[in-house]
């Protein structure tokens, strides 16, 4: 039992008498004794009020508050209420000496009086009665909070993550007979469900306030066509073989041509769904897809482009004149003498005398892993395995800023030089125009309509020049501010590669093996991998 003190008013005088804990209780703490005493309009000496806590650790003891005879005090509380309003403690002092207890009912219309409507705790309140510990905050009433909801979601059964990289082999070539980066449907497959709202129940506080729980958001399907919804309106169904993806919060699910291969017996192929290819393209065929483009065996000097992803699963011999473009990834086996743009990343076993761009890495670390030849431009990071060649091949790697802009920056540049070449013809003519009108110089009909065209040029130039010049410093600095990136390199590196991150560049004076390339202070460095 905890310790506690109490008051004692005899005829003549009135005393506080200070009662050990038993059994491993709590001992009296001086700030309740000084709390009470100054709740109950006690005088009291502080320096003896001390002595006598600390000695009531062990015994009992008693201290003379004065001479002045007073009625006994009955069981009292002290109640505390929490900001909230969702809890309320009460702290019991003992009687004095002959003085009466509270009983449970008057706590209980006690609390009912000071406004606590709700929560009461009649278990707990009992469970003091029965056993009193003093100067101890017992929680007699409670709020009850309110039950939260749950917004509602859809569960999408296919794989959303477009950045989902190809599943690689134990010898680190690429399995393209599990790629992972295209999601197949069939008929009748269920793509997605709808998990409704789940509303909250509202809460109260101890002196009966309403507590609302947060509001719930709802959601709704959003798909395109080949796609069914459900009577219930909880599940989308798929209505053709396809592709299925989430592109800005839509499903939709293209339906697929399949053909053996693109030659002279199909033509050219521009398709609205995904495009199977079970063969090889051959050179100069054209195949458009706005999905994706599969193409199971090899691809000549042909343009392919996709609104998706390109997938080659036995690679491709561009000739020089072969053409990737992709809005999505793209995943070969090989590719030589190609030039390729990907906005998404390009993920090859080997890359020889080629023109790749991609929006976001690069990775040649598989079986064979080399990048020889040709310029490698990467948005993000690249990662190759043997970077050069021994025989000297001039080969570029590119990291930090988005192929699409440095593209840019050469229109704009070049934009603006036609800009200036044209105003510095017109300019001169038109001052010269301006000097013969003050000299009083008439001109005639033909000759006004060719100084108006001048004038429409010279401001049409004005204006462009302004605009290219604005856009290219604000590209200038994208370029001068490259994201973190690296180049890595995983196996060798050899003389003559030209690594670039950002606006700056290094040229490898020598052979190395396993190391990094990275911007620190202005400068391209090589460290270790």
């Amino acid at each position: 039992m905890n310790g506690y003190f109490r008051l004692v008013n005899g005829e003549k005088m009135s005393a506080i008498r200070m009662i050990p804990p038993t059994e491993g209780g709590k001992p009296v703490d001086i700030n309740d004794v000084v709390e009470y005493l100054t709740m109950k309009e006690y005088a009291c000496d502080l320096p003896a009020l001390k002595r006598a806590v600390e000695t009531a650790e062990k015994e009992e003891t008693e201290v003379l508050l004065g001479t002045v005879t007073r009625y006994p005090e009955r069981e009292c509380y002290k109640l505390t209420i929490t900001p909230d309003k969702m809890q309320a403690h009460a702290k019991f002092y003992a009687s004095s000496v002959g003085g009466e207890n509270m009983t449970p009912q008057e706590l209980v219309q006690d609390l009912l009086m000071r406004g606590i409507k709700t929560g009461i705790k009649k278990d707990e309140i009992l469970k003091f009665f029965s056993k009193r510990q003093y100067c101890e905050n017992i929680l007699v009433a409670e709020g009850r909070p309110p039950v939260q909801g749950k917004d509602a979601y859809i569960e999408y059964k296919f794989n959303t993550d477009k950045k989902a990289k190809p599943t690689l082999k134990e010898d680190g070539s690429v399995d393209f007979f599990n790629l992972n980066i295209l999601n197949h449907c069939n008929k009748g497959d269920e793509l997605a469900i709808l998990h409704p709202e789940v509303p909250g129940e509202p809460g109260s506080n101890i002196v009966g306030d309403k507590i609302m729980p947060a509001e719930v958001k709802k959601v709704s399907f959003d798909y395109g066509h080949n796609i069914e919804m459900s009577e219930d309106g909880r599940k989308l169904i798929s209505l053709v073989d396809g592709h299925v993806e989430l592109v800005d919060g839509a499903v939709f699910v293209s339906d697929e041509l399949v053909v053996e291969n693109v030659d002279n017996s199909t033509g050219n192929i521009d398709y609205e769904g995904n495009v199977q290819i079970n063969g090889n393209v051959f050179t100069n065929f054209k195949v458009k897809a706005k999905g994706d483009i599969m193409v199971k065996g090899v691809v000549e000097g042909a343009h392919l482009e996709a609104g998706g992803n390109i997938i080659i699963t036995r690679g491709m011999n561009g000739m020089g004149k072969g053409v990737l473009r992709a809005e999505g990834n793209i995943v070969a086996k090989f590719l030589e003498n190609v030039t390729a743009e990907a906005k998404g990343y390009v993920v090859s076993e080997s890359i020889l005398h080629s023109r790749i761009s991609a929006g976001g890495e690069v990775n040649v670390d598989g079986k064979r892993g080399f990048i020889t030849g040709g310029r490698v431009c990467a948005t993000g990071s690249i990662d190759v395995k043997t970077l050069g060649s021994e025989m000297g091949a001039d080969t570029v790697i590119e990291v930090g800023a988005d192929p699409a802009v440095k593209e840019r920056i050469k229109q704009l540049q070049q934009q603006i030089a036609e800009d200036m070449k044209t105003l510095q013809m017109v300019q001169p003519i038109l001052v010269s125009t301006k000097q013969k009108l003050a000299q009083g110089v008439r001109l005639n009909d033909e000759q006004i309509k060719y100084v108006q065209t001048l004038v429409l040029a010279n401001e049409q130039k004005t204006k462009s020049l302004e605009e290219s010049n604005k856009e290219l410093q604000e590209l200038q600095k994208q370029v001068g501010n490259p994201l973190d990136t690296v180049v890595r390199v995983h196996g060798m590196v050899y003389p003559g590669t030209r690594i670039c991150i950002g606006d700056v560049s290094m040229v490898v004076q020598k052979t190395s093996h396993y190391c990094r390339f990275i911007r620190d202070r202005g400068d391209v460095k090589m460290v270790p991998f």
